[in-house]
């Protein structure tokens, strides 16, 4: 039996492949250098979505109508807003979503898309005690969820680098979250039924939960002083480094890269390069200490730690940091949904029992 069905294949899919010994990440037949800063995040949704739904339109009316639907979901949920703000912000974002309907159409596809991007800011101002920001239908996507959360217009610079992180986590193989929102449209459950699915497997620390205590773990080691010391330390204790190592890459995550050159051209001066170049020298420590303590794994630096230092200059809280994830994700989850709905099975796999066994009447 394959623990934690390592190795198993229980999907054929055209969205996407992860080649972990090349640390090479392929979608719909591009690599992601192409596609991470050159295309936008609405270009990739499209690309993504492309022949699972009939009336897909071009990239500009795409841009469009999720610009529009940007500006529904706030409609819609608007009434909703305070109490769902009473919640944790990814369980808010997570309860929100599920009062969007639940059917299979481009419409519905978009409002899902959509929701993520305008639900976190509104949620995170009203939780500050200030009033949410209603959506500007003709923006880019990236840079009104950013406008959203601060109030002002971002700068070029800073909306490209959201717009590229949400490309390069668009889609990633059959990883947990993925996984989960396949075996429930497998069922013929609408799409939102299914993004639940992923949304819930996704809050997990081991999946898009870990980009946050990666926040704690620079902020621990920068108030220690001692970034080699420190990890040694939670080496030895059993401690995991947050934004190393990963369950399919045998080499560095190629996000990580993507995402390390993003932040890089945020850097510049002041606080932000000092918190870049501290960063760095963690990275550093990071890898020569697991080398050293861990010499029969391949503990890479990942797509969680350039995450976490991008969405801090961006403006979202560590809390936050799964719903600008899901925020990206959301478009392969629906492709998936998809796929799976036209082309898959009833996923249904096999149990092998090891519990008591009654005894047998004669």
């Amino acid at each position: 039996m394959a623990n934690g069905l390592d190795d198993v294949v229980a999907a054929e899919t055209v969205l996407s492949d992860v080649d972990g010994l090349g640390g090479r990440l392929t979608v719909r037949g591009h690599s992601l250098p192409e596609l991470a800063g050159r295309w936008s995040y609405a270009q990739v949704v499209r690309l993504l979505l492309d022949g699972f739904f009939d009336d897909l339109p071009d990239d500009a009316e795409l841009t469009r109508a999720l610009g529009q639907a940007r500006a529904d979901v706030f409609e819609r949920l608007l009434p909703s807003l305070p109490l769902l703000a009473s919640f944790d912000i990814y369980s808010a974002m997570r309860a929100g979503m599920a009062l969007l309907p639940d059917d299979d159409t481009l419409t519905d596809a978009l409002l899902l898309i959509a929701a993520p991007a305008v639900l976190t800011p509104a949620l995170l101002r009203l939780q500050r005690g200030e009033e949410a920001i209603s959506p500007d239908s003709r923006g880019d996507h990236a840079a009104d969820m950013l406008r959203m959360l601060s109030g002002s217009v971002a700068s070029p610079g800073l909306a490209k680098a959201l717009d590229t992180y949400l490309v390069t986590v668009c889609d990633h193989g059959l990883n947990a979250s993925t996984f989960a929102t396949r075996v429930v449209a497998s069922t013929q459950a609408g799409l939102t039924s299914c993004m639940l699915a992923g949304l819930g497997a996704l809050k997990g620390p081991l999946h898009g939960g870990a980009p946050g205590p990666v926040i704690e773990m620079l902020d621990a080691i920068q108030a220690h002083g001692d970034a080699a010391g420190w990890l040694r330390d939670a080496v030895a204790h059993g401690e995991r480094i947050m934004g190393f190592g990963h369950r399919i890459y045998r080499v560095r995550d190629p996000r990580a890269d993507v995402l390390k050159a993003v932040v890089r051209q945020l850097g510049g001066e002041g606080e932000a390069g000092r918190r870049l170049a501290f960063a760095e020298t963690v990275e550093q420590a990071a890898l020569d200490v697991l080398r050293v303590a861990k010499p029969s794994r391949s503990l890479q630096t990942n797509v969680e730690f350039y995450t976490a230092l991008l969405l801090e200059a961006a403006g979202f809280p560590s809390q936050a940091f799964s719903n600008v994830f899901a925020a990206g994700r959301v478009s392969g989850w629906i492709a998936h949904a998809r796929e799976q709905q036209k082309t898959g099975r009833l996923i249904r796999p096999q149990s092998r029992y090891v519990g008591p066994v009654p005894d047998l009447v004669a």
